[in-house]
């Protein structure tokens, strides 16, 4: 009887033991705290200052690739130099994207000409004050058309026939030596103070009454590559 009663004893002892262990799931953990992710607040995109509508003075410099065009004579035939240019530059806003650029330069143009006695080169100096239509195609992009005033200052003619070379030097003071060309160019903006500059000019009115007699009428042309720097 003892040991019916030891046993059922140990029996219900191992069977709420696996009872217990079925039930208990280890240590009861407290609630969950759902985190709540903040809404990330946007920094203000910030875009570049467009001075567009801000007039502007600069100066610009650079190269001039000159030749003459339409000479009136057979036998006068004509080859490019080079010079420079150099002056002032403007900027007036009007109403986007057209501008009013207005410039004052100093400028060498000129040609060179081989004949049977030798060669012949004339390099001519003009004050050029270009009224320039300005229109931006793109932001560091724009384009230029327009008329230009130039002012014949002194001439340097030099004639080389191989064994001897004649300079001769005149001044414009034999009357009106002023000309209307026209203008068209581009430029590019590096910076909001540096642009690269290219342009082509030519005169509309022949370039008569040289003071060689032997020289035709003939009109200049210009090739300009430079780089201006503007100052608000």
């Amino acid at each position: 009887m003892k040991k019916i009663l030891f046993f059922a004893i140990a029996l219900l002892t191992v069977a709420g033991s696996v009872s217990a262990q079925r039930v208990y799931d280890g240590p009861r953990r407290g609630p969950r705290r759902v985190m709540r992710r903040q809404p990330v607040q946007q920094q203000p995109i910030r875009r570049g200052y467009d001075d567009f509508y801000q007039p502007k003075v600069g100066i610009a410099g650079g190269f001039n690739f000159s030749n003459t065009v339409d000479a009136y004579d057979s036998r006068f035939s004509t080859s490019g130099i080079t010079g420079a240019h150099v002056g002032l530059t403007f900027e007036i806003p009007l109403i986007y994207p057209l501008s009013f650029a207005p410039e004052v330069l100093f400028s060498q143009k000129g040609y060179k000409a081989e004949t049977v006695d030798g060669t012949f080169k004339q390099k001519t100096n003009y004050i050029d004050i270009p009224l320039l239509a300005k229109f931006r195609v793109t932001r560091g992009f724009n384009f230029v058309v327009g008329p230009q005033l130039t002012f014949l200052t002194s001439t340097r003619n030099t004639f080389d026939n191989g064994f001897n070379t004649v300079y001769a030097d005149h001044y414009n003071n034999q009357g009106d030596r002023s000309y209307v060309a026209g203008v068209v160019g581009v430029g590019i903006d590096l910076n909001r103070n540096v642009e690269l500059r290219a342009r082509y000019a030519i005169d509309l009115s022949h370039n008569n009454g040289d003071f060689n007699s032997n020289l035709p009428d003939f009109r200049n042309q210009v090739f300009q590559l430079g780089i201006g720097f503007k100052f608000l």
